[in-house]
């Protein structure tokens, strides 16, 4: 019994010490990302504020006129969901990624609003305030981050990142300024955004992204990085044994391709067998977008 407790006892003192040791070697690790935080950001396109959250590479301080690549994510309040920090710390210390800084973009309880298509808001009357966001975003927020931190303004190192919703966001705003965007990345994309029966500005009842694109007449300087998952979801509207999410998604594809995209040059689609409509198959898909983005 004696020699069992001594047993004991030495086990459980070898298994603290693991978990003490694992976690200060994931603290060390974080800490190669700092956070700047920006609170109470105000816009006046939206008349509310947010708390932006900057991530910066390893060496920014020790760095003079260095300029970074820079993503902008929305959805930045899930940003432990998606692991960001620790995938960039990961990623940097493994040298898969060249330092770049990342802005988490936090949304509120306007989400179904603010995130959408700026030209119109879908059939259900959402999205109203897309436009609003996409000024924020590029107007306010952009600028800001330029003065205050090392990014570089050169549109094919600046990028835009959003799961869901806030994936259609992303897309939509980088179509609306290549000027100031040239990377994008959509995973799980609410594509199904469809235009009311009643819409003038858009042709009715039909995909607004979709239309988007077919409306474009000059290839715009994107490249776009597009995720689906074989159970994002289980509808399946034409019933051909294909989901809404990854049939909305490769008909987008397509869609590029007619306007002079190509597949594996500047559009990447990763479909992701088993996957889901959630975090968990996000965050294990965000390192793929990141090394195709900037690696």
């Amino acid at each position: 019994m004696e020699f069992i407790f001594w047993l004991t006892a030495v086990l459980l003192t070898l298994i603290i010490l693991l978990i003490y040791e694992t976690r200060r070697r994931r603290a060390t690790l974080l800490a190669t990302v700092d956070v700047v935080s920006l609170p109470a950001f105000a816009s006046q396109a939206l008349g509310n504020s947010r708390e932006i959250t900057v991530f910066l590479p390893p060496g920014y301080a020790q760095v003079g006129n260095r300029r970074y690549p820079t993503l902008y994510v929305n959805d930045g309040q899930d940003q432990e969901a998606l692991q960001l920090r620790e995938t960039l710390a990961k990623l940097f210390q493994r040298q898969q990624l060249p330092p770049i800084i990342v802005v988490a973009v936090p949304t509120n309880d306007e989400r179904l609003h603010e995130y959408g298509t700026a030209v119109c808001p879908n059939a259900q009357n959402l999205g109203t305030k897309a436009g609003e966001y996409g000024r924020f975003l590029t107007t306010e927020l952009m600028p800001a981050i330029n003065q205050q931190f090392h990014t570089s303004q050169d549109p094919t190192e600046t990028g835009i990142f959003g799961v869901s919703l806030g994936g259609l966001s992303a897309f939509d705003i980088a179509w609306n300024h290549p000027d100031l965007f040239g990377i994008v990345g959509v995973m799980s994309g609410s594509f199904w955004w469809r235009a009311a029966a009643d819409e003038v500005v858009m042709p009715p009842n039909q995909l607004i992204a979709h239309e988007m694109v077919r409306q474009t007449t000059e290839k715009p300087a994107l490249r776009l990085w597009f995720e689906a998952a074989t159970q994002d979801e289980a509808s399946d509207r034409d019933n051909n044994g294909i989901i809404d999410a990854i049939q909305d998604t490769l008909e987008l594809v397509e869609e590029l391709e007619k306007i002079g995209f190509s597949r594996g040059m500047d559009v990447a689609y990763v479909e992701v067998p088993g996957g889901r409509h959630n975090y968990d198959t996000w965050a294990e898909l965000f390192p793929h977008f990141l090394r195709w983005a900037f690696g």
